[in-house]
């Protein structure tokens, strides 16, 4: 699923391409939506809040998430689609260029004084303007008995992180994603490196957090089950952690690194 840096540069591609122009074409291609015209209207923004995307157009606000497989396009007019037309759920035209959500996972118009109904239910975002670490902190610390790994997803807490960085984060503090949040030494550090490291991360094509940019070096664990820790040599341990089965994710760890 993308995480939040994603989603921020592709709320920042679509902001470049359609603030502040009027929609020529409007096409939903979601049975709730499918009548709604927006032709006409001016795009005041698009905007990210966590792994959210929000176009504010007027009074509505659309509101897309990318879930697993989704992904916003920005086309010159004309151009090729880069996924089959039947994968788009929305197209949103203004005169010099064409963009197209594929296989969004939420899509959905709303009034825009409604945007806390979508998104209001959302941690501090680390990418946003209002990012606010104390409450973060507050919001991880408070069910000390919860698996840190499951907190760190849990956007409810804070906005933006996803599986990758839940692994790299456990594995640079040292600690088993299992490991309860009330046994994580100083998680106020766990807050400020989640920040640095979607931060440094946020103007990136290919997301680094060992600070070496080559391809099986980028990651300290994330997917490198049965291979050598890049500090140790210990192989990377991989296994499943959820909530329930439905939210089963990959984790990996390094059994000497991380204790």
């Amino acid at each position: 699923m993308p995480e939040g840096d994603t989603v921020f540069r592709a709320a920042r591609r679509l902001h470049t391409a359609l603030a502040g122009k009027v929609l020529t074409r409007s096409d939903f291609r979601v049975p709730a939506f499918a009548t709604l015209d927006l032709v006409g209207r001016t795009v005041d923004e698009v905007v990210p809040r966590g792994k959210h995307l929000l176009h504010r157009i007027g009074d509505l606000t659309v509101h897309s998430h990318l879930k697993m497989e989704g992904r916003w396009d920005v086309y010159a007019p004309g151009e090729r689609w880069r996924r089959p037309a039947h994968q788009a759920r929305v197209v949103l035209d203004a005169e010099d260029v064409s963009t197209v959500g594929f296989t969004l996972g939420v899509l959905e118009v709303v009034p825009r004084e409604q945007e806390s109904e979508v998104v209001g239910h959302l941690g501090p975002d680390l990418l946003g303007p209002d990012w606010d670490a104390d409450r973060a902190l507050a919001n991880l610390t408070a069910e000390p008995d919860r698996p840190v790994g499951l907190a760190l997803l849990d956007q409810r807490v804070l906005a933006g992180l996803g599986n990758v960085y839940r692994n790299e984060l456990c594995f640079l503090r040292g600690v088993l994603p299992t490991r309860s949040v009330g046994q994580v030494q100083d998680p106020a550090r766990t807050i400020a490196l989640a920040s640095r490291l979607i931060l440094a991360n946020r103007d990136r094509n290919a997301r680094v957090t060992t600070g070496v940019d080559r391809p099986g070096r980028r990651f300290w664990v994330y997917g490198r089950a049965g291979k050598p820790c890049l500090r140790c040599g210990t192989p990377i341990r991989h296994g499943e952690l959820g909530d329930s089965e439905l939210t089963l994710r990959d984790t990996y760890w390094c059994p000497r690194c991380q204790t």
